[in-house]
């Protein structure tokens, strides 16, 4: 009885894969058991950024005191 089970229930998983097939369109696959290739994909669009224009420079004595808020920083950290 369970080999008979076994033997039925492989059969519709057959049937349910061949209506899947059928119905998503790929016959040749059911018809004749071929894959079929699929078609090749067209090639991506590639992202050409805009060009910005270039944000003005800092200057010496902003990147000075940005590095002495950065040191003071560290070592309130390193003291805590």
């Amino acid at each position: 009885m369970v080999f008979e089970a076994i033997v039925f229930g492989v059969i519709l998983l057959a049937l349910g894969y061949w209506a899947t097939m059928f119905v998503m369109g790929r016959r040749d696959d059911v018809l004749h058991g071929k894959f079929v290739e699929d078609e090749p994909a067209a090639e991506p669009v590639r992202f050409m950024p805009r060009a910005r224009p270039a944000a003005p420079r800092p200057n010496k004595d902003s990147l000075q005191a940005l590095l002495t808020v950065i040191k003071q920083d560290l070592h309130d950290a390193a003291r805590s």
